[in-house]
């Protein structure tokens, strides 16, 4: 698939991050003087990093801002995703960086990034994105387009299993997969993380849509070990143990894909990227099978939010106009024309009124559970506590572990980690 989240991107060379994603934090809390300014008409070169199909997109999409700023040049250098920590890594220590780079999740790399000066305006543009941005109480990182999770049904199969619309709460997402299964003749119901890699980031949604908090509100320790935690992993482990989910589900994308198109597994919670795929394997004719949702609510529906952010380094040689063309990169009518090229969903809210955006009705979903989606903490130890978080739920699910015993060892495992 072409788009994919950050974490699963890096996961492949080790790197300490998360996705784009922080703690909920005021933006302004703290904010350092920028030390550069956004200048009234880009001039000179500008170089920039991007990764993967934005990386290749981006040099034809920006000659609008070179036309639009006579006199400037925007470099645009494509980086392969498995190569981005080291050449991130090596470009900061040489002190030769880019004058701002497309930045997927890298806390381990703040010290570098210039403070987001305050005539780039955040105010229209979603909480949880702008959250993913602000590292350490201070907006380090502007969100240029957004990744959050909703659910996706098969609409065909529901009504032949009773269901005319989609699942409103915990529990009538348990009673419709049982009813996939017994009524429309699925293999399973629904397909969730079994422990797996990214297992503990993807299961996010039911904590966080039950009351719990991965931190305290100023982020000095984890608290994993509640009972707003322990509840919503009784309720994912309870899909196993009812056999409704598949343990040992194949969780290779194309799989995935795969078995939603057969209806082997008629649900499944996912990002938007997954609709592309979609439609590549099932063609036109399948378009009409499907729909997505929001989130089941506990006691409320809080996804998951990533995506990538912008950033300017403090090294950087032209870093006026390089905020200029963040600034213009942030534009509502900029992240809507960018949509349609690249199919990146717009980190700006007002950008979802364009026809583009409202024409398609699996998106809708995606633009309501951005209003309360929520990003994890933008710290390196997020890496090896989300690890760790794999590991329980692998406990909990294939060891038929007690979920009160495993949150406690968690937790344990947690504090050792620390919050650095």
């Amino acid at each position: 698939m072409r788009h994919r989240s950050t974490v699963a991107a890096l996961a492949a060379i080790a790197v300490a991050a998360a996705l784009t994603a922080c703690g909920r934090a005021d933006e302004g809390a703290g904010r350092a003087q920028p030390s550069s300014s956004v200048a009234a008409k880009a001039a000179g070169a500008i170089t920039m990093w991007a990764m993967g199909n934005e990386g290749e997109l981006l040099p034809e999409f920006v000659k609008k801002f070179e036309a639009a700023n006579p006199g400037v040049k925007v470099d645009v250098t494509a980086i392969p995703w498995d190569s981005a920590y080291q050449k991130f890594q090596t470009a900061i220590a040489a002190g030769n960086v880019p004058d701002l780079a497309m930045m997927p999740g890298l806390p381990v790399f703040k010290d570098a990034f210039a403070p987001v000066p305050d005539a780039i305006g955040t105010a229209g543009m979603y909480p949880g994105a702008v959250s993913t941005g602000t590292i350490g109480g201070r907006l380090l990182e502007v969100p240029w387009y957004v990744d959050v999770r909703a659910l996706y049904y098969r609409t065909d199969l529901a009504r032949k299993a009773g269901w005319d619309k989609p699942p409103a709460t915990w529990d009538e997402l348990r009673r419709m997969a049982a009813d996939l299964q017994r009524k429309a003749g699925a293999r399973w119901g629904i397909r969730l993380p079994a422990g797996t890699t990214g297992s503990f980031l993807s299961s996010l949604w039911m904590p966080w849509s039950n009351g719990a908090e991965l931190m305290n509100a100023d982020q000095s320790s984890w608290t994993l070990d509640t009972p707003e935690f322990a509840s919503a992993y009784e309720y994912l482990a309870s899909y196993f143990k009812q056999r409704i989910a598949d343990p040992n589900a194949d969780t290779a994308p194309a799989a995935a894909v795969k078995d939603f198109l057969t209806g082997t597994t008629p649900m499944l919670v996912a990002g938007p990227f997954l609709r592309g795929a979609i439609s590549q394997a099932g063609g036109d004719a399948f378009a009409g099978k499907y729909a997505t949702a929001p989130l089941p609510a506990g006691k409320s529906s809080t996804s998951f939010v990533g995506g990538a952010n912008l950033v300017v380094f403090k090294a950087a040689k032209n870093p006026d106009s390089a905020w200029k063309l963040v600034q213009w990169l942030s534009e509502p009518q900029t992240q809507a024309a960018w949509y349609k090229v690249s199919g990146d969903l717009p980190a700006t809210q007002s950008a979802w009124r364009d026809p583009a955006l409202l024409a398609d009705p699996t998106l809708a979903a995606f633009a309501e559970q951005l209003k309360t989606a929520k990003a994890p903490p933008q710290l390196v130890a997020f890496d090896k506590v989300g690890a760790a978080g794999d590991s329980a739920i692998e406990q909990i699910i294939k060891g038929g572990r007690p979920v009160a015993d495993t949150l406690r060892k968690l937790q344990q495992q947690a504090d050792g980690i620390g919050v650095s």
